[in-house]
């Protein structure tokens, strides 16, 4: 009883919501124009797109896979969307084929992972380049900003008389799915399992590269979304959008409790962590410090989230070993 009770309290996730509160209250307190309707809005807006492709990145760090092409997925179907709009293509067809465009480049992931058996780390960092070479080949370094004014009024506009933008509606629909996907479903358990041991998996039946597979064509999926919110919410499609935002999304997803070594995590910390970013660029933002210098936090910050992670599973594990050895009976003593 005690065991479980130490479980419940000394959690990651209780810690990261104290610190998330933590966090808001200062800034709600302390910093200026923080609290206002204008910028709540802005600050949920600003991270849609992070919100977005961590759910993905969550179900890969698990099955032991990571995903370092995100961001570039993103500029090449941002950049293929907007080259469509300009040479006049409907509004629909041009977010079909960057959704379809999201799809391969995810499945093309997958296929060097799964199938030739190359270290994802290694096959999506030489990706990250890829995609965004061949954003850099369709438009060169110039922007497309014109689009139907249907699509920029949903980046901009939000949810009736309430802060809340539209851009962050595609997560508020897709995250109760993902977190029944792998809470609930027989697809997240086998996920975990693959992360647990991948070898373990294969011989109870578990089709691993199927699973990893679907895995990373489900992050292209997501990432192509993410692109079109992104798109909207700035008006610009070019071949350097959102540089740099895969290192948030992975401080998030670690940050958030998923364990690096796979097998480990869920969304609740997850989504903790997203607020906890999300509120920390927002209050580097007005108080004057800029992209570099967020940037430099947010490395530092995962840094530390891995560390206080490491730190606090060795103290529970030896809270644990304790509790359990106080607790087993004493044999009987020896007589002479």
């Amino acid at each position: 009883m005690k065991t479980s009770l130490i479980e419940r309290i000394a959690s990651w996730e209780n810690f990261l919501a104290l610190l998330t509160v933590a966090v808001l209250a200062y800034a709600v307190f302390a910093v200026p124009n923080f609290a206002t309707v204008f910028n709540i809005s802005q600050a949920i807006a600003g991270a849609s797109e992070r919100a977005l492709i961590v759910l993905p990145m969550v179900l890969l760090i698990i099955a032991r896979e990571i995903d370092l092409s995100v961001a570039s997925i993103l500029a090449l179907c941002s950049v293929v969307f907007g080259v469509l709009i300009r040479e006049g293509l409907p509004l629909e067809g041009a977010i079909a084929l960057a959704l379809l465009t999201g799809i391969l480049a995810g499945a093309f992931n997958g296929v060097l992972v799964t199938y030739l058996g190359l270290p994802s780390l290694v096959v999506t960092l030489g990706t990250m380049a890829m995609f965004r070479g061949i954003g850099y080949i369709l438009l060169g370094t110039g922007s497309v900003n014109e689009f139907p004014e249907s699509f920029t009024d949903f980046g901009i506009d939000t949810l009736g008389d309430t802060p809340i933008p539209w851009t962050i509606v595609p997560f508020l629909v897709l995250a109760p799915v993902f977190a029944i996907l792998l809470q609930m479903s027989s697809i997240g358990r086998r996920i975990y399992a693959i992360g647990g041991s991948p070898d373990a998996a294969l011989y109870a039946g578990v089709r691993v590269a199927r699973i990893r597979l679907g895995l990373f064509v489900l992050s292209g999926f997501i990432c192509a979304i993410a692109s079109i919110v992104f798109t909207a919410r700035l008006a610009n499609a070019r071949a350097d959008n959102a540089i740099g935002l895969e290192l948030d999304v992975i401080t998030i997803a670690l940050l958030g409790g998923v364990s690096v070594f796979g097998g480990k995590g869920k969304l609740t910390g997850v989504f903790l962590a997203l607020v906890l970013i999300a509120t920390l660029r927002n209050v580097l933002g007005l108080s004057q410090i800029g992209g570099d210098a967020q940037g430099t936090v947010i490395g530092l910050l995962l840094i530390v989230s891995l560390l206080l992670s490491t730190t606090a599973q060795r103290l529970y594990g030896g809270l644990q070993a304790k509790f359990k050895t106080a607790s087993l009976p004493k044999g009987p003593e020896r007589t002479t």
